[in-house]
């Protein structure tokens, strides 16, 4: 396997953020290799510095300094149109707060980021994605009109669709009640297992974090501590 590219390599990745009372090291020098297929756990305190980790891996935020390759490509020197192209073809992302347009329908939030991907069949890939995480009798209903976990099975649906190498799940239970949590987990998981996709999940949850392959700790914005977790 040590010929394998990995899909994520990081090399002295920080970010610096400008705060009220200055510059705030949010990332500190992180070094980071996932193979392809990989299911990833990442914990750590409030703070430590894993959405921001997630927000550089998507592209959502400009590294200050260091190295994001993903799949072979230097995304740092990509430009704002080039990255949002390589986003929606490359990554899906499960946000805690589902990020759901309130004015749209499920299957028109799902096909959506597929259109300005410039995908021609949005809409059939849209509701191919919702049947899989069983919500083919929800396509035409609002975000209001569902619950917390059918909106979040929603965003599942949206990060799947475009068929990604590589899905960033930012604590995608954080607004559900446990059995929910549980039932949309094991669509991520098993959805991400079908796919081929490389997992990166944020957690508070050491569970939901031990069912990852992989299991690592962010303290103060570096990554402290790696332990092998049980497959998913």
């Amino acid at each position: 396997m040590s010929d394998v590219q990995p899909i994520i390599e990081l090399s002295g990745v920080s970010l610096t953020l400008q705060g009220s009372a200055g510059p705030v090291n949010i990332l500190r020098g992180v070094d980071l290799a996932v193979r392809p297929g990989e299911t990833v756990g990442i914990m750590g305190a409030s703070g430590a510095g894993k959405t921001s980790l997630l927000m550089v891996l998507s592209g959502l935020e400009r590294a200050t300094s260091g190295s994001v390759r993903l799949a072979g490509a230097e995304i740092t020197d990509m430009d704002e149109d080039a990255l949002a192209r390589f986003r929606g073809r490359s990554i899906g992302i499960v946000f805690q707060g589902f990020h759901l347009v309130p004015a749209m329908t499920a299957l028109e939030n799902v096909a959506l980021p597929l259109e300005l991907a410039g995908v021609r069949d949005a809409f059939a890939r849209a509701r191919e994605s919702l049947a899989a995480v069983g919500l083919s009798h929800r396509l035409d209903h609002f975000p209001g009109q569902l619950s917390g976990g059918e909106q979040q099975r929603v965003a599942v649906a949206r990060a799947f669709a475009s068929s990604p190498a590589l899905i960033l799940a930012d604590e995608p239970t954080g607004n559900l009640d446990a059995a929910t949590g549980e039932k949309v987990m094991a669509m991520l998981f098993g959805l991400s297992a079908t796919a081929g996709a490389t997992l990166l999940l944020v957690t508070h949850d050491p569970a939901l974090a031990g069912r990852c392959g992989r299991r690592l700790t962010m303290r103060d914005g570096r990554l402290v501590d790696h332990a092998a977790g049980e497959a998913a």
